[in-house]
């Protein structure tokens, strides 16, 4: 029996023991974790519970030429409501002040608003959502309502901020403004100058620091940021918008009234290369419309046509293989070479002319015939000359997914007998419409190739960042004495030759049309019909490009109906007041007051420091900068110099007043 009992006592021993030991170990490691580890579980705790968000940073504006905004930042404000911050004696003292409050700013009643936060009491909601996009002065002023204005801990108010970018001309040039954006993989997604001169329009993100409620939901900590978001830099673009509008609705109408797919549209200052508009429309996916749908001026690469009779020409005169007074026999308009037949438009071709009346007419055969001849025995020769011109390069354009200009060599795969006198009127060859332009507009500039300049300068408020200058590619393509005789063909073709139709006694055009058959391959065949050139032809300012592809044939296809018409209106509405005038009165151009808009830019600002200043005739970027730098908050509607301001010039200023433009 004692030995049983014996037994029993160490065995409550030895259990005693264990427990002691365990809770040893329990104590051992509480202390462990709230000594070596405490800092990682308290981490660990407040990362489920707070957590720093990124705030975007206000991107740049992108304006036009003359101070029109083509793309704005506007901030954006949502209001939410704990219900639970707010002390049960204020809630009640307040309530009806800040329901009639928000009845006057958001439009419902007050009796809504009294009975929507009374029920977010009572469930205690933590954020209730009370508001979406709103602008900067109605933000202000729900924050200024009775209980809010205490603040986030004591009244409740929950402001989050975004930025929304907006484009004030609406669709016109919208894929030539572009986009970038931000993916979810951490990249950025860019087209046109927004995607180019993203780094600069971008600026730096702010922090934020964010506490996590019900519901998966996250609330700001406190009314600051804890790094404050930086501006970026505005872009100034030499897109003019008046010029812009032109093109777009002239374009436009050609594509209605032919029931064409896509087409596309530039104009450029000859001297400098600044691209002055940029058009490019495609049809809606349900066919009832068009809209900015690709970038076609810039990445479509496809077979120019009669427009590249331009290059050929060029290429045969420097190399001496024809001079523009030799003649070509066109024989019937039908020409043989190995088992392929060149056609001319004109049924029983155009018997035995000059080279330069071949330009005129824009004549298959004879181009076939001139460089076939001229460069059979070497054809690598013809390849080297267009190379040397640069036409088998890139323009090297800071807009992304320019399409890469293609020429067949001797020794390709893709090379055969036919393959020269084919390339003489644009087929087998690949450009996209701006490098074709390029070309054209050296021509007009006595030989200087210049590159195509989207934009002029970069800047921070009224300090110039970087600018961007005229850059010559080459500085001679050709002869002058190959210009010469270029410069005239061209100013023919619109007199006497396959642009007759689009000649004015009132206003000289030169320039090259151009129909090419695409989808050749197909039973029905398609047409790209374009017309290139410069204006006015005797002291270039501006060259232009048109191209449309598939019009409906059977109401028009060739490049002098469709395309040329629309280089026409162009050059017309840029110069002329009306259609037609006795005297053409060629308008100043907009740039020549930016130097004047600039001294009265400045003489306000050294003068306005207590009053209003007066802004009515500036442009729209010096006078937002101008108020802004006063300390007035600034809205604005409409694009150009300001019609009219809300504030009367000469009152009293105020910090923060709203001041609203009305832009035209």
């Amino acid at each position: 029996m004692a030995t049983s009992e014996k037994n029993i006592l160490n065995r409550m021993y030895l259990v005693a023991g264990g427990m002691f030991l365990f809770a040893l170990f329990v104590a051992f490691k509480l202390c462990n974790i709230q000594l070596a580890e405490g800092d990682k579980y308290k981490e660990l705790a407040e990362a489920r519970t707070e957590r720093m968000f990124t705030i975007p940073a206000n991107r740049g504006n992108l304006y036009a030429g003359d101070g029109s905004l083509l793309a704005t930042s506007v901030p954006k404000y949502d209001i939410r409501f704990d219900a639970l911050a707010p002390k049960q004696a204020d809630f009640e003292e307040n309530i009806q002040g800040l329901s009639k409050g928000l009845a006057e700013q958001l439009g419902k009643s007050q009796s809504y608003y009294i009975d929507l936060l009374r029920k977010a009491r009572v469930n205690k909601n933590r954020y209730l959502l009370l508001a979406r996009n709103l602008g900067y002065s109605k933000y202000l002023a729900i924050k200024k309502l009775p209980l809010f204005n205490k603040g986030p801990y004591k009244g409740g108010i929950i402001t989050e901020q975004r930025t929304v970018r907006e484009h004030p001309l609406d669709k016109i040039a919208e894929r030539t403004i572009g986009y970038d954006r931000l993916t979810e993989y951490g990249r950025y997604s860019e087209a046109g100058l927004e995607g180019a001169f993203g780094p600069y329009l971008r600026g730096k993100e702010g922090r934020r620091l964010k506490q996590r409620i019900a519901k998966g939901q996250w609330k700001p900590i406190g009314d600051d940021n804890i790094v404050e978001p930086q501006d970026g830099y505005d872009v100034i673009s030499t897109i003019d918008v008046n010029i812009q509008d032109i093109a777009h609705h002239a374009l436009l109408a050609s594509l209605e009234k032919f029931e064409a797919d896509h087409g596309c549209v530039v104009v450029m200052e000859t001297k400098t290369g600044e691209i002055k508009a940029i058009s490019n429309l495609g049809r809606t996916e349900d066919g009832d419309g068009y809209y900015e749908d690709r970038n076609y001026a810039v990445y479509e690469s496809a077979e120019p046509g009669s427009t590249f009779k331009l290059m050929a020409m060029v290429a045969a005169l420097e190399d001496r293989v024809i001079d523009t007074s030799d003649v070509v026999d066109t024989e019937n308009g039908r020409v043989r070479f190995y088992n392929r037949t060149v056609y001319d438009s004109h049924w029983g071709g155009y018997g035995k002319i000059s080279a330069a009346r071949a330009f005129e007419l824009s004549s298959n055969t004879a181009f076939a015939k001139i460089i076939n001849e001229g460069y059979k025995d070497d054809p690598k020769r013809f390849l080297k000359r267009l190379y040397n011109m640069g036409l088998n390069d890139k323009l090297g354009l800071e807009i992304k997914g320019e399409g890469s200009p293609k020429f067949p060599y001797p020794g390709d795969s893709n090379w055969y007998g036919t393959t020269l006198p084919w390339m003489a009127f644009g087929y087998g060859v690949s450009l996209t419409p701006l490098q074709t332009l390029t070309f054209y507009n050296a021509i007009a500039n006595d030989g200087e190739m210049v590159k195509p300049r989207f934009i002029k300068e970069v800047k921070k408020w009224d300090v110039s960042i970087e600018k961007f200058d005229k850059e010559v590619i080459n500085p001679a393509i050709c002869s002058q004495a190959t210009i010469d005789k270029a410069q005239e063909m061209m100013k023919n073709v619109v007199e006497r030759g396959t642009g007759k139709d689009i000649y004015s006694k009132n206003f000289s055009m030169a320039g090259k049309t151009g129909t090419c058959q695409t989808e050749y391959w197909k039973e029905e065949g398609k047409y790209i019909a374009s017309f290139a050139g410069y204006f006015p032809a005797d002291n270039p300012e501006y060259s232009c490009i048109v191209v449309i592809h598939k019009p409906n044939k059977k109401i028009g296809y060739y490049g002098g109906v469709v395309a040329a018409p629309v280089f026409r209106k162009i050059a017309q509405k840029i110069y002329s007041d009306t259609p037609i005038i006795d005297e053409v009165k060629l308008a100043e151009a907009n740039t020549a007051s930016v130097e004047k808009d600039f001294e009265n830019y400045f003489e306000k600002a050294q003068k306005a420091s207590e009053t209003i200043p007066n802004v009515r005739g500036m442009s729209g970027m010096d006078a937002v900068s101008l108020l802004e730098n006063l300390g007035l908050k600034v809205e604005f509607s409409g694009s150009g110099k300001v019609k009219s301001q809300s504030l009367k010039a000469g009152q009293k200023l105020s910090k923060n007043q709203k001041i609203i433009l009305q832009l035209s």
